[in-house]
């Protein structure tokens, strides 16, 4: 008995970390790590404004490469 590389369509999908479509201000990536973590996108948003404030734009040079780099969700 062989076994498949990637899951039958029944079973569920991994856990991926991708840009909201659905829960979005911006980009998505406030959205989108919210999802993945399984917390509320509004205090996401709230530590990217605090960091970036507090931290010099450190954390809005984080938002922007991750704006690049994470690929976009499904809308659910």
């Amino acid at each position: 008995m062989t076994q498949h590389p990637f899951p039958q369509s029944g079973a569920p999908r991994p856990k991926r970390l991708v840009r909201s479509r659905d829960d979005r201000w911006l980009s998505g990536v406030c959205g989108g790590v919210a999802e993945y973590a399984g917390i509320d996108a509004n205090l996401v948003r709230l530590i990217v404004v605090l960091g970036t404030i507090f931290g010099f734009g450190s954390l809005l040079v984080a938002y922007v490469v991750a704006w690049i780099v994470m690929p976009e969700g499904y809308s659910a």
